[in-house]
């Protein structure tokens, strides 16, 4: 059986998730998607996970397409990922 992670959503990821939804409706199926395999495989090479440098050295990133960006916490000896923030390459960087 694979393992599964568990994805946190905080309540200021909950309305950043919204705000984004709101301003990019044409988005919203490839961002739920992306949700979907973070939490099936979140080293699936679609998403394109990696660690971010600088001041953002505690998190990572995946990519719901080329312009758009999940940052998170992601903490793997729990098996837990806390999504930080999603919008487009310089909104979330």
């Amino acid at each position: 059986m694979k393992k599964k992670y568990k994805v946190h959503y905080t309540s200021p990821f909950r309305k950043r998730s919204k705000r984004f939804k709101r301003r990019h409706p044409e988005v919203v199926k490839q961002y739920k998607k992306t949700l979907q395999i973070l939490e099936l495989n979140p080293f699936h090479p679609s998403l394109r996970l990696h660690r971010l440098k600088g001041e953002l050295k505690d998190l990572h990133s995946v990519s719901i397409n080329l312009q758009y960006r999940i940052t998170l916490h992601f903490v793997i000896k729990d098996d837990l990922i806390i999504p930080v923030d999603v919008g487009s390459h310089d909104e979330v960087y």
